[in-house]
């Protein structure tokens, strides 16, 4: 089991920059990529930014490249996100990949954010 909680979520002019946290606990040791999804009311989950076990490879969604920047430092990932917009609103959930003999997916239980214009 993995265990993740997530923090640094709120309420954020455009504009403005906000930075999201995710420690995991548990059989960490087996985790390997981890990453940050999110929801909008309405809309399906999507991917936002994922980093490798290593730190050294990470991916965005276009939306957010340039603004928005992923990092791990062991089992402890980070988002800063940058220049928010308005569309950025949605619960951000954090994500980890666990590889034993099966590949196992664990959620946080999210964390809103929410950018006035």
């Amino acid at each position: 089991q993995v265990q993740l909680v997530e923090s640094g979520g709120g309420l954020v002019q455009a504009g403005r920059s906000l930075r999201l946290s995710c420690a995991a606990s548990g059989i960490t040791f087996a985790i390997n990529t981890m990453g940050w999804y999110r929801q909008a009311p309405g809309k399906q989950r999507e991917l936002v930014a994922t980093i490798s076990s290593s730190g050294g490879s990470t991916n965005y969604q276009d939306s957010v490249k340039g603004r928005f920047t992923i990092s791990r430092d062991k089992n402890t990932i980070s988002l800063q996100m940058t220049s928010l917009k308005p569309e950025d609103t949605a619960v951000y959930y954090c994500n980890a990949v666990v590889v034993l003999a099966t590949v196992f997916h664990y959620w946080g239980q999210g964390t809103q954010v929410t950018v006035s214009s």
